[in-house]
């Protein structure tokens, strides 16, 4: 059965212009959809990127650390005092053994050094083997490992007893003390970029501390 002429007609201009004006709109919403989601997708990987290496970063100073040992780098030949911790705010250096994926086993000189400036700085770690009270170089040269880099600020900082009241003195920006480690070693560090990383806070172990006085 034919249909009246008069129900028999097509899109108008209008309706057509509109339909196409509504399917843009739906596109460039879908579209700002995905971009949004690829952004957080972008940012979620860069701060579980950052997490990670913080993380990984931490928990190697945190061993080093946590396994320093009080033993003589260097002896003053006058005084006959052995340097057994060296510290300030930019490089501190302790001895501690390594697992033999690090080097050949036993002690090493740990040095930690902040290079660079601005929101270019770097946190490196050298280690030179310790044999018999005598550093040995390495041949060819190691060179300083880069842990972390696109730092703003890196601090470190120290906390002994004091021998007079034998009570906990405040942070120091420095230990020179001979014969004797710091009680605790604090690490802080500014990214150029993002939060602070936690303060990392380490005992250093007491035992057998060379010198005359604990």
């Amino acid at each position: 059965m034919m249909r009246p002429a008069s129900t028999m007609r097509g899109f108008t201009l209008i309706e057509v212009l509109l339909a196409t004006v509504l399917l843009a709109a739906g596109m460039a919403l879908a579209f700002a959809i995905v971009r949004s989601t690829l952004a957080i997708s972008t940012r979620g990987e860069a701060i579980a990127s950052h997490n990670e290496r913080m993380r990984g970063v931490e928990g190697f100073l945190r061993r080093r650390l946590a396994s320093a040992m009080p033993l003589p780098m260097e002896t003053d030949r006058v005084s006959g005092t052995a340097t057994v911790f060296a510290g300030d705010a930019q490089r501190m250096r302790f001895i501690a053994d390594v697992p033999d994926y690090l080097g050949r086993g036993g002690p090493y000189v740990h040095t930690l050094e902040v290079s660079g400036q601005g929101e270019t700085q770097q946190l490196k770690i050298g280690l030179t083997l310790l044999q018999a009270g005598q550093q040995i170089p390495e041949n060819p040269p190691r060179g300083m490992e880069l842990l972390a880099d696109d730092l703003k600020q890196v601090r470190l900082r120290y906390r002994g007893i004091d021998p007079a009241s034998n009570q906990l003195t405040d942070w120091q920006p420095q230990w020179q003390v001979p014969g004797r480690m710091p009680r605790w070693v604090s690490i802080e560090v500014m990214p150029a970029t993002g939060a602070a990383w936690p303060p990392l806070l380490v005992a250093l172990p007491q035992q057998g501390v060379a010198g005359s006085w604990q």
